[in-house]
């Protein structure tokens, strides 16, 4: 889309899953791209993979100090800021009352802190270029999953934070959208899983028919590609709350193996 080229955006978590699809699908439209995550190997490699188009920019979410200074410095980088894309986020299931105060902590932390954190220090820089905020939410707030109560808690108060701060930031020319996406295969939500903890999150939600609902994963391509189509609207557009989910019914891996299922 030629209203997206040399555009400057923010995506925080992006150095892996679905935050890494979407830097290439923004790259691909001709912006740059400022790239925040903890330092890993592979927040190192996106600029070997993408070259001047990103900037890495290390640091830890939750810290609201880290984050304003990451932020900057894309800015100072990249000399605009117009897009942030809210990402980051953790999920991990857990029986709650077995939840430990760290896990539980840090769905918080996470998923509402740093959302929080990146959005006030991008609301100046988005005010100069009366830009805009994309919130990536999921379609837990509707169908919360058995084991994933808080986060489907967490993603509900990033929806009513940003009704509110759409209201707040509209005489400012700053748009604030919600993408709420459905199950999307290749994530790496669940890489620090332990082989128990996918057993028995499976194993409950076939059984109480969640993983049914959810449907056949889409592509984060397709994810990326719809994020793609939110950002390039017209700007006198606003999106409140754009959904997606799959289209074909059908379960996840995870849950076509605890479900004993073939296909």
């Amino acid at each position: 889309m030629a209203q997206l080229r040399e555009k400057v955006a923010v995506i925080t978590g992006a150095s892996r899953g679905m935050g890494r699809h979407f830097v290439a699908a923004m790259v691909e439209e001709g912006m740059k791209i400022a790239c925040l995550a903890r330092t890993s190997p592979e927040l190192d490699s996106l600029q070997v993979e993408f070259g001047d188009a990103v900037a890495a920019f290390a640091c830890d979410i939750t810290r609201p100090a880290e984050v304003t200074a990451a932020i900057d410095g894309a800015v100072a980088q990249f000399g605009r800021l117009d897009i942030l894309v809210n990402n980051a986020a953790i999920y991990h299931p857990f029986l709650f009352e077995q939840g430990t105060d760290e896990i539980i902590r840090r769905h918080i932390d996470v998923n509402i802190l740093g959302l929080s954190w990146a959005t006030r220090a991008a609301i100046p820089h988005l005010r100069e270029s009366r830009g805009q905020i994309v919130n990536i939410s999921s379609e837990s707030v509707r169908m919360p999953f058995p084991m994933l109560a808080l986060y489907a808690a967490s993603k509900a108060a990033v929806e009513v934070l940003s009704e509110g701060l759409r209201a707040e930031l509209r005489a400012d020319g700053i748009r604030v959208s919600v993408l709420r996406s459905g199950s999307v295969a290749g994530g790496s939500g669940g890489d620090d899983w332990t082989e128990a903890t996918k057993q028995a999150f499976y194993t409950k939600i076939v059984a109480t028919g969640h993983a049914a609902m959810s449907g056949l994963p889409a592509t984060p391509q397709s994810m990326a590609k719809t994020l793609i189509s939110a950002l390039g609207l017209p700007s006198d557009i606003s999106v409140s709350l754009l959904e997606v989910g799959a289209a074909e019914p059908g379960l996840p891996d995870g849950a076509r193996q605890a479900g004993g299922a073939t296909k």
